[in-house]
């Protein structure tokens, strides 16, 4: 299929029920598996340490802290590029952190401690409550926005019916990337941080702009077409066509730049982009094969 005689809206229901799988896996293993909060969304102790002696495994640093006379037991270790590692676990008080130092010392090696911070219970339960509103402001937000935008657009189309179409979209494209973190945190304890919650903003912020590009097409070819007897889906069609090259090129730019900084950037930086690459993949497929189409069904429906 070239992109001349490109197809979405006859295609709609394979496009929207690919898009609706999607979706409702993600949601369901979001609801099974669960989200594992990191120590800025929970509250919790996060301490980057190094090593003089070669050949530190994670194991081992683990096995010393659980060792200890320490009231938490339950903490992560993971190994950093640098060969440094970084230990996370439920808020220690200054006294535990201490103990920690002189047991690693004693049974590993001179610790070099790079940073150490803590965050009490709740502001990380505040930190989490801002993030939620934070992405419900914006979904809403846009919403409202492209509806005031598309004002001028009365027929056949109310200017409202973008913007829900466009929070139905966004919605898409946040839902699937947070699945796949839920996947990766009950398989690696991969954990939900601030980092997740501004990625997603990230994602919402290129997808809206791509459904708005197609929307924006459409809206010009109604206007131009109108009085002529010319169907909505054939118009929407041709509006996808017309911006389709502009739509991919764009998102290929930005999926090069994300495979570099996935594959050579700094690996706590991995999952960030991670997220970022698979909601720009999903949110350039939902701007092209799901707005359009939901828009075209709302209308025949009316």
């Amino acid at each position: 299929m070239t992109i001349r005689n490109l197809e979405v809206v006859g295609k709609r229901k394979y496009f929207l029920g690919f898009s609706g799988f999607l979706v409702a896996v993600s949601i369901t293993l979001v609801i099974v598996l669960g989200l594992k909060p990191g120590i800025d969304l929970e509250g919790g102790t996060e301490w980057q340490i190094a090593f003089q002696k070669s050949g530190v495994t994670s194991q081992e640093i683990r096995s010393v802290i659980q060792g200890a006379n320490i009231s938490n037991k339950d903490v992560l270790v993971q190994q950093e590029g640098d060969g440094s590692f970084t230990v996370r676990a439920h808020t220690l008080s200054e006294a535990e952190h201490q103990m920690l130092v002189h047991a690693l010392d004693q049974k590993i090696g001179t610790v070099n401690e790079k940073n150490y911070s803590s965050i009490g219970p709740s502001v990380g339960a505040e930190l989490r409550t801002n993030a939620i509103w934070a992405i419900g402001a914006v979904l809403f937000g846009i919403s409202l926005f492209i509806a005031y935008a598309f004002r001028k657009v009365s027929e056949p189309v109310k200017s409202w019916k973008y913007g829900v179409v466009t929070l139905l979209t966004l919605v898409h494209d946040v839902s699937i990337p947070t699945g796949l973190l839920a996947v990766l945190g009950a398989w690696k304890g991969i954990e939900i941080d601030t980092n997740f919650i501004v990625a997603l903003l990230v994602v919402m912020g290129f997808s809206v702009h791509d459904t708005i590009v197609v929307f924006d097409r459409i809206r010009e070819n109604l206007l131009l077409q109108r009085g002529k007897k010319i169907a909505l889906g054939e118009v929407i069609n041709y509006s996808i066509r017309e911006t389709f090259a502009r739509s991919v090129n764009t998102s290929f730019t930005l999926f090069l730049v994300l495979v570099a900084l996935l594959f050579f950037g700094p690996s706590s930086l991995f999952y960030f982009v991670l997220t970022i690459l698979v909601g720009t993949i999903f949110g350039t497929y939902s701007s092209i094969f799901v707005a359009s189409p939901l828009l075209f069904m709302w209308q025949k429906k009316q």
